[in-house]
């Protein structure tokens, strides 16, 4: 008790915080009221500047929040309630405001949103769907205006530049599906004027238990959809298979293997291959090419190495094996053992199944992801809310920081709420709910019948309709209407049937006839596996003071008590026949069910969200890079660096076995070939003999860099741009690929547990591998294009 007597008087503290302050704003009402319209609205320019001048938003908090508050009553004729202020207090601070249906959360968010605002940087408020987006940007959005601040609305169907000016505003109303999206297109363009938004400062999340917990399970995805690319990886291997095999002589003056003929070449230490210049040129006759280097051609070189790679390289039940399914199924190198549900990255997988003919399974592709959890922490000031969130509290803090401040309503709350109704079978549930509605219905007492699915909206309704009781049906399929029928559900004789989701965000209003006769009756269908849900269900009644009862129809079949205890019930009804009880132990039985389920998907959150941690980190450096580089006016520089690694690379895959702090001078320079190092650029491993590691090292850097500056000295200003997209391109393929690997990796790790291994520690250790091959694999891939590039010089005109 001693623990519970800690947290409520913690509660208490906050609030006595959050009401001095409130207190701070309203003895500022005079002051304000005092102002004429004019010099109301200049105090928006007034506290910029005392921004400007070293002021935080904190300093402004009394004046600015006392300020909205008298625009809002001469704008729309509404002045916040001191637990309004209250609530906007909790979320200027970075927290959840939970206030009750009804008591105006859309009103509240204004005074927070304003002072956030004044700094110019944007303030994101975030709604559930559309048309609440767009209702609230136009009912608040006056308000806003009235004090000389621009407000946007972001929706689907809106082009880049019209996001863009959307972004560009004070205030920006949006959905977070669509917030998330754009983020993620904006680390996929190729020209930073591309970009749509502004940096993420400050997001006010209206029912931020639904965004940013129910939803949260489900990550953001771009997908790129089917890639077609099977005839790609046939055409390319039926090529491959038209080339000649290559012949060495062994050279005693330079101590390397030189190529004597062959349309290919193979580094045994790299495993690679490639094309050799006859190669090319079959390949560019194949294809009816004129330059097979050319940039608009980087997806068939891709799909010719990868068929080199899976012809030469990779050896039938070697390395993988053809099942009886007619499926390449890897074999691990290690163990022997076959690998089903994996496979090899970036194509070679299909490579393969076009050099056995098998079915190539078509790939889909990744474009981007992101966990509503990974996207919203990347906010600097995030905060929220809703009727609903005590419950989750604990996953609030420990996932987004965010503390739950349950604020007081203005008036006592008048409903009552009634205990459940149980039944044996789900039939005589819904037959006495019916009997209910209709009772309620003639007595002219408006009805909200809650359901969890649509279908059994649509069998409470055809047991409605056999009664002849009119009613509305309201899915959350068309957000304009369900306005329109939230309008009239409270109005005398009304009956609605709502799922659990709809009417988010738009109040029933009572009548005064309605209030007589007793206010609106809630009726839930079942308990929902989230008491949050139903406590929201449960608020649709009683907004402001107003009468009105709740209760819930529950039975045995209900999937809940099937899923928890259904047993020990059914055991108490073979005792009483099917008759109706009410009984605090079946209700407390299902309160622990539910507090069991919520554990259970809080877990699953969790699990999401460490597995994402492991791509986030990954995204975070991919997505800073990208950045810098569309940032640049150009990457020579960069390209430098990346030589300069891939010369690296080369180095450590020839060391020389007696001594690991020098190279094996043949194998690296065959290396270097396979680089792209040819022709004039070549390097020979005379040219290496008896130097130190060091040395070597120091010689190539500047060796194969003079080169590359030598090559495109003349064409420089046109060639830094087309150096940039090279270094793009080759940076998003990879990363497409990644994410995609990454996410086949995740859906097999769970078979390590049975290896006693922990799936997470392994994911997070192959992921790391696997994000390292590919940076590995952008640096050589950039190297070997850039040193590949053909510089056709025009011949001077005479």
């Amino acid at each position: 008790m001693a623990v519970f007597g800690g947290l409520f008087s913690e509660e208490k503290r906050e609030l006595k915080k959050l009401e001095k302050t409130a207190d701070q704003v309203l003895a500022l009402e005079p002051k304000m009221q005092a102002l004429s319209d004019e010099e109301l609205k200049d105090k928006t320019r007034e506290y910029r500047e005392r921004l400007e001048k070293g002021e935080t938003v904190d300093d402004l908090l009394p004046e600015a929040f006392a300020t909205a508050r008298e625009a809002a009553f001469r704008v729309i004729n509404e002045k916040p309630y001191k637990v309004q202020i209250m609530g906007s207090v909790a979320m200027h601070r970075g927290d959840i405001a939970e206030m009750k249906t009804g008591e105006g959360k859309t009103l509240t968010a204004t005074m927070a949103v304003y002072l956030n605002a004044l700094s110019g940087q944007g303030v994101h408020v975030i709604t559930v769907n559309e048309y609440l987006a767009g209702r609230d940007a136009a009912w608040m959005g006056e308000i806003y205006r009235f004090l000389g601040l621009s407000v946007g609305v972001n929706k689907r169907e809106l082009s880049p530049r019209e996001k863009r000016e959307a972004y560009a505003c004070d205030i920006t109303y949006t959905t977070n599906s669509e917030l998330g999206f754009d983020y993620l297109r904006d680390n996929m363009v190729t020209d930073v004027k591309d970009r749509v938004m502004r940096g993420l400062h400050v997001a006010f999340v209206d029912e931020v238990d639904s965004v940013l917990i129910d939803e949260s399970r489900t990550p953001l995805i771009i997908s790129g959809g089917k890639k077609q690319t099977a005839n790609l990886y046939i055409a390319a291997d039926r090529f491959v298979k038209t080339l000649t095999k290559p012949e060495y002589e062994f050279d005693k003056s330079t101590k390397e293997n030189k190529l004597l003929s062959g349309d290919y070449d193979i580094d045994e230490k790299t495993r690679q291959v490639m094309l050799t210049d006859d190669g090319v040129a079959k390949a560019e006759k194949y294809f009816g090419l004129d330059n097979l280097y050319d940039l608009d051609h980087t997806q068939l070189v891709h799909h010719i190495n990868q068929a080199l790679r899976a012809n030469y390289i990779m050896m039938r039940e070697v390395e993988y094996v053809v099942n009886d399914e007619q499926e390449i199924v890897i074999v691990d190198q290690f163990t022997g053992r076959m690998m089903p549900g994996r496979a090899y990255s970036d194509g070679l997988h299909q490579a393969i199944e076009a050099k056995e003919g098998v079915p190539i399974k078509e790939e889909t592709s990744t474009l981007a992801t992101i966990t509503y959890q990974n996207f919203f922490r990347l906010y600097e000031k995030l905060a929220g809310m809703t009727g609903t969130a005590k419950t989750e509290e604990e996953e609030f803090l420990s996932t987004y920081n965010m503390k739950v401040i349950v604020i007081p309503t203005n008036r006592p709350i008048a409903r009552q709420d009634l205990p459940d109704e149980i039944y044996s079978r789900k039939e005589s549930k819904y037959r006495a709910l019916v009997n209910k509605v209709k009772e309620l219905h003639e007595k002219g007492q408006p009805v909200l019948v809650g359901t969890i699915a649509v279908e059994t909206s649509e069998l409470i309704s055809n047991m409605l309709d056999a009664e002849k009781i009119p009613h509305e049906v309201l899915n959350a399929k068309n957000h304009a209407r369900e306005a329109e029928i939230v309008a009239k559900a409270g109005r005398p004789g009304s009956v609605t049937i709502a799922t659990n989701m709809a009417g988010r965000g738009t109040d029933i209003k009572l009548t005064e006839q309605s209030r007589k006769l007793g206010g609106l009756a809630v009726l839930g269908s079942e308990r929902h596996e989230s008491r949050r849900i139903d406590n929201q269900l449960r608020g649709r009644s009683g907004r402001q003071g107003d009468p009105g009862f709740s209760r819930f129809y529950v039975s045995l079949e209900d999937s809940l008590i099937v899923r928890f205890g259904g047993d020990k019930l059914q055991a108490l009804f073979n005792k009483m026949g099917d008759e109706q009880i009410e009984s605090k132990a079946v209700t407390k039985s299902i309160t622990m069910a539910q507090k069991r389920v919520e554990g259970f998907n809080f877990d699953t959150r969790k699990t999401l969200l460490d597995y994402d941690d492991v791509l986030r980190r990954q995204r975070e450096i991919i997505y800073a890079q990208r950045n810098k580089i569309l940032e640049s006016e150009e990457v020579h520089d960069l390209v430098k660096v990346i030589l300069e690694k891939a010369i690296d690379q080369a180095m450590q895959a020839n060391l020389s076995n007696e001594k690991k702090q020098s190279v094996d001078a043949a194998g690296l320079a065959k290396s270097l070939e396979m680089m792209g190092l040819q022709d004039d650029k070549a390097i020979h491993a005379e040219e290496l003999e008896g130097k130190s590691f060091d040395e070597v090292r120091d010689y190539l850097y500047d060796k194969v860099w003079n080169g590359y500056e030598n090559e495109i000295k003349d064409v420089r200003s046109q060639f830094l741009p087309f150096e940039k997209t090279v270094v793009l391109r080759n940076i998003d393929r990879n990363w497409i690929e990644h994410i995609d690997r990454m996410d086949k990796l995740r859906s097999g790790i769970y078979l390590r547990s049975y290896a006693q291994n922990n799936p997470l520690q392994q994911y997070v250790q192959e992921g790391f591998d696997m994000f390292e091959d590919m940076n590995t694999r952008i640096d050589r891939e950039i190297a070997f294009f850039l040193m590949k590039v053909r510089i056709r010089r025009e011949p001077q005109q005479a």
